[in-house]
């Protein structure tokens, strides 16, 4: 077995117990995870500007103890799940530092760049909170190209792991990631040149 295969039935093996309400499962968890946890947190922040009050070390800490939520057991069941869950929550701390620097001055502060032409500009980069108000029309018109999105895009998970997390073949995921990109380019672009972003 290799290092990598050992490393994953470990994790597998400390999320189960978590879920069982071992707590100390925990405490071994976290180093195992935190170069994929980083890793997200890189993807989280492309693009951001260099100096930013948010980095992604502490990215990984903040969403880390949302993610603990003082529950004696986490609900996760699998490290794909984790992974999805812990993307989702850099997610939420994002939205949240950009929503108060955004009450503080014009424009969240926080850009983000998008690859594959998602964003529908040339640069690649668009602000955050528009991507997040985007995102939430895309989960509202289509759920699932949304999750596609957040578990492709953001947690980095390939294709056969989105596959069996949603329960559809590679092939439907692939479509969905195709479209979803295609609508996104779209908003992202209306956004993006003051056009109207209403419409369904």
């Amino acid at each position: 077995m290799s290092d990598a295969s050992a490393q994953r039935d470990t994790v597998a093996r400390l999320i189960d117990q978590a879920r069982g309400g071992n707590r100390e499962a925990l405490d071994h968890l976290f180093p195992l995870v935190y170069a994929e946890l980083h890793a997200i947190a890189s993807r989280e922040m492309r693009g951001e500007r260099p100096g930013h009050t948010l980095q992604p070390t502490a990215l990984v800490n903040e969403a880390y103890l949302r993610l603990l939520g003082g529950k004696a057991s986490p609900s996760w069941r699998d490290r794909t799940h984790f992974l999805s869950t812990a993307a989702r929550a850099m997610r939420n701390v994002l939205v949240d530092h950009a929503r108060a620097r955004n009450s503080q001055k014009r424009g969240s502060g926080l850009r983000v760049t998008l690859e594959e032409g998602l964003a529908g500009q040339e640069d690649g980069l668009v602000d955050f909170l528009i991507l997040e108000d985007t995102l939430t029309q895309l989960a509202e018109a289509e759920p699932r190209w949304a999750q596609v999105v957040e578990l492709r895009f953001f947690g980095g998970l390939e294709m056969e792991e989105i596959a069996e997390m949603l329960g559809v073949s590679t092939i439907t995921v692939s479509r969905d990631w195709r479209f979803a990109r295609a609508w996104l380019a779209e908003k992202l672009g209306e956004a993006g040149s003051g056009g109207g972003s209403e419409s369904g």
